[in-house]
């Protein structure tokens, strides 16, 4: 994985675990902190020592795409998040990552009515993974602008006509069977924040996806649970994703529940801040 940081991240604890399971003793996954003035370095270098491809997080996945060649998922979205250095083409695993989990869930897609808050990088892969998935998608963010240009860019990158942009308020909520929280709020440090308006009545019986992981239970997802919905945090999206690629760069299916199961005790093991 490159990034700029990647201290924190959790997939080389998933990865190699899975390489472990499968005996697969001539695979290691790796973390390399890459600043964004030599991300053309930072690529061609693990390329030119033998890695067969590479995840792509915060701050690279759509200045990477200068470098690769994008398959049709990542032009729609916007971003490349994996590169198999065999074929230098780039995709992006996070659609798909995050309708898997909700299929794994049960969480039913579609023909559903579905709430996406926030409009950045996470947010164009849900929508483009609940269009695909047949949902009725409605957008919501603090910066309308934003959310419009979202809209936009989907409409033109992946010929995506009907997400909505709305107000969050009590309009924006009747009818939805599921919430998708595609922004920071929450997360770890900021773990008393959540995208929900104060004032705003918080649906009942409604299923809540918060993509942040950490912690594992966010302000939203207990706004949810108080009034009798459904909770579901974004750890498995993160092993979902993982796995795609896995299987990608291997040719092997990796073991999910294993990948899930040391991210969930990588995370309850980490430090307390």
């Amino acid at each position: 994985m490159i990034g700029f940081p990647v201290a924190h991240s959790l997939s080389p604890i998933m990865h190699n675990a899975a390489f472990k399971a499968l005996d697969m003793r001539d695979w290691h996954y790796d973390a390399m902190s890459i600043p964004p003035d030599i991300l053309r370095l930072g690529l061609r270098e693990p390329r030119d020592h033998g890695y067969i491809g590479i995840n792509v997080t915060v701050p690279h996945k759509e200045a990477i795409m200068e470098y690769v060649r994008p398959d049709e998922k990542a032009r729609a979205i916007g971003a490349v998040n994996t590169v198999d250095f065999r074929s230098n083409i780039g995709t992006n695993t996070d659609a798909d990552g995050f309708i898997n989990d909700l299929r794994a869930h049960d969480v039913p897609i579609a023909g559903e009515r579905v709430l996406v808050l926030g409009a950045g990088g996470a947010a164009r892969a849900a929508v483009y993974g609940l269009h695909r998935a047949g949902a009725e998608v409605a957008i919501v963010n603090r910066t309308r602008s934003r959310a419009e240009g979202l809209v936009e860019r989907l409409r033109v990158s992946a010929a995506i006509d009907g997400p909505r942009v709305m107000p969050l308020d009590r309009a924006a909520a009747q009818g939805m069977s599921l919430i998708v929280n595609c922004t920071s709020a929450g997360l770890h440090p900021h773990v008393n924040q959540s995208p929900w308006i104060d004032d705003l009545p918080f649906p009942t019986g409604i299923t809540v996806y918060d993509m942040v992981y950490r912690p594992a239970t966010t302000v939203l997802m207990r706004q949810c649970l108080a009034h009798g919905g459904r909770a579901i945090g974004g750890l498995g999206m993160l092993a979902r994703q993982g796995a795609i690629a896995f299987e990608l760069w291997t040719g092997v299916a990796p073991p999910i529940d294993l990948m899930q199961g040391v991210l969930q005790e990588a995370l309850a093991n980490a430090p307390k801040e």
